[in-house]
């Protein structure tokens, strides 16, 4: 392999680690919503794996049943982090132009 065509890889691997880093940003300022219990409880979470917000009727709130809250809660942050994930790994499907590339595993690597 020439001098030439080497360098020219590592500037390509740069860019696109430039661009990751960019896309990693961009997926901070990202939301998306879940809810459980027909809107009872609802979770905002970012592309950066990140809960922002809860909100819980007062409704739901009932000191005798305080696993189902518990359960509300859960059912809705798993929902909100996986579709968090789906957009983050979309948008590093859009970056990778679809090309399963090992080390670059998306969100896995984001939540870590």
């Amino acid at each position: 392999m020439s001098k030439k065509m080497l360098g020219d890889i590592m500037r390509q691997a740069q860019k696109m680690q430039e661009d990751m880093q960019k896309m990693q940003e961009e997926a901070r300022t990202k939301t998306v919503e879940a809810s459980a219990g027909g809107g009872m409880v609802t979770i905002i979470a970012n592309g950066g794996g990140e809960i922002v917000s809860i909100k819980i009727e007062k409704d739901v709130v009932n000191p005798d049943d305080v696993d189902m809250l518990q359960d509300l809660i859960l059912a809705a942050a798993n929902e909100a982090l996986r579709r968090a994930q789906q957009i983050v790994n979309e948008d590093m499907s859009k970056l990778t132009m679809g090309m399963q590339i090992p080390g670059l595993g998306g969100l896995g690597n984001m939540f870590k």
